[in-house]
């Protein structure tokens, strides 16, 4: 089964970019052992609802597996890490 990796952001964060790319990255690198999807707060109620709904108070925020991955973007490499971890 696939790690399900959640990148919460906004469209106004000039943070949320780089924690998009690392996801990115990680699902280049690991392919479908992973599951990204990028949930932009600013874009729905229905977004705005699942932030709430895990108590996300910053962006970024990197949720794995419905746990707290990172807040804030991590350093380069620093996500691709912690899957490979998981894996």
């Amino acid at each position: 089964m696939a790690i399900k990796v959640e990148v919460f952001s906004t469209n106004s964060c000039p943070h949320c970019p780089a924690a998009i790319d690392a996801a990115q990255v990680a699902k280049n690198e690991l392919g479908d052992a992973i599951d990204v999807e990028i949930i932009k707060i600013d874009e729905s109620a229905e977004n705005r609802q699942r932030a709430i709904d895990y108590q996300i108070m910053a962006v970024p925020t990197i949720m794995i597996d419905g746990e707290l991955g990172f807040l804030g973007a991590p350093a380069e490499g620093e996500l691709l890490d912690k899957l490979k971890s998981l894996i």
